[in-house]
């Protein structure tokens, strides 16, 4: 049997394509899904965090999508800005400086064009040796501050991989008369009903014995191939596959590893719903740079789904060693939204709720990397497999993780 740790999308998406090995999820939560999670609740619509699904490989579309209505899908271009001097700018910024005031406009230009040819090594290196001082320094590093919550010295070159929106100065230049904002995600499909949706079409094609609920792993005895739950229930496994963080996995199985190359962010997230629409009814996601604003990011679930009373996400990054108290906070976000904007004092909030993501966004090194390839190894000997962003310490997108597995379970099961 193939025992798997973790019923988030990764774990649910293995069991689907290890249809022929019997194959049992351990969830600790009382539902599947991980973050992956939605609240419904006095009419808003709200995820664990923003969730937004572009998937570009077929046979992934089609296992998601099967158990689905298209009248239950959104498509949505997407529309995203920054909030700087004042304004709302359109993302990425290193595309739009044109948008800048002027003389901000030019320092970045000669920046741009005065870099020096040195060699970089780390994250916070490479953002000034590929946009030059004006542009790392107005945005680039002070946002990325404060969603990794760490010295970007600390990350690896390509710690967000394709995900990073690179630009060239032709294409900087290109954009000030037509704007070409492409990413990755330039459009995404959203459930009506929240993110929950894909969760439950992906399990859809679970038998109810091939998951057990409200199950937290105690222990696992790596020789004899046996899970301990903390209820005193062992399991036995021919195979174990694991979607939970790598640190949480390698103490479990008591393997020795080096701490100190393992980091990640928490992120505090609300989801607030108010008693009527915002002036801002046609972005989808706001970035903030600044350090006098609490959160990094908000996004508009009403303007997605169009509906009439504002329902939102923010985010606020912290340590991995912060102790967090959502009550302390709440006051300084409504203070925040309404010092941007978003918000007055005619606003209610109507209902909320906090989330805490701990682990939230894993600080990628190149000795994480590597520390991670050697336990995977150990692991590996064991008959452990460890997937997914937190299990393979990545950024990465659920079209990624939900690949990953199909690829372990093609690998297996040859």
């Amino acid at each position: 049997m193939d025992l798997i740790i973790g019923g988030g999308i990764t774990g649910i998406s293995y069991a689907l394509f290890s249809k022929d090995r019997e194959t049992l999820i351990l969830e600790k939560e009382n539902e599947l899904g991980g973050y992956c999670r939605t609240t419904k609740r006095n009419g808003y619509v709200w995820d664990y965090s923003g969730h937004f699904f572009h998937f570009q490989d077929e046979e992934i579309k089609n296992l998601v999508f099967r158990n689905i209505e298209k009248s239950l899908l959104k498509k949505v271009d997407k529309s995203t800005k920054i909030y700087y001097c004042d304004r709302l700018i359109d993302y990425p910024f290193q595309k739009n400086i044109h948008q800048l005031p002027k003389s901000e406009l030019i320092d970045c230009l000669y920046d741009l064009y005065n870099i020096h040819n040195d060699e970089y090594h780390t994250f916070k290196q490479m953002l000034y040796h590929k946009f030059g001082k004006s542009i790392a320094d107005k945005f680039l590093v002070p946002y990325n501050e404060k969603l990794y919550a760490c010295d970007l010295d600390r990350l690896d070159v390509d710690a967000m991989g394709r995900f990073f929106p690179y630009a060239n100065k032709e294409e900087i230049i290109q954009n000030f008369k037509q704007s070409e904002n492409n990413s990755y995600n330039g459009t995404f499909l959203y459930p009506y009903g929240g993110a929950e949706i894909y969760v439950k079409a992906l399990s859809d094609g679970l038998n109810t014995d091939q998951y057990k609920l409200n199950c937290t792993v105690h222990q696992i005895d790596t020789t004899n191939h046996i899970v301990t739950l903390a209820s005193g229930e062992t399991i036995q496994y021919d195979r174990l596959i694991s979607t939970i963080p790598l640190p949480d996995l390698l103490k479990l199985c008591n393997i020795d590893y080096n701490h100190d190359l393992f980091s990640w962010n928490q992120v505090l997230v609300f989801n607030l719903g108010f008693d009527k629409k915002s002036t801002n009814d046609t972005d989808h996601w706001i970035y903030f740079p600044q350090k006098d604003i609490s959160f990094y990011r908000v996004g508009f679930y009403d303007n997605i789904l169009e509906t009439d009373k504002l329902s939102m996400y923010v985010e606020i990054g912290f340590t991995k060693e912060a102790k967090i108290n959502p009550n302390e906070w709440i006051g300084r976000v409504i203070s925040d939204l309404k010092k941007t904007g978003i918000i007055d004092e005619t606003f209610m909030l109507k209902d909320y709720q906090s989330i805490i993501m701990n682990p939230a966004y894993v600080h990628v090194s190149e000795k994480s990397i590597t520390e991670t390839q050697r336990v995977k190894d150990i692991l590996k000997d064991f008959d452990i497999y460890s997937i997914g962003r937190y299990g393979s310490w990545i950024y990465c997108s659920i079209e990624d993780n939900i690949k990953e597995a199909r690829q372990l379970a093609n690998m297996l099961n040859k």
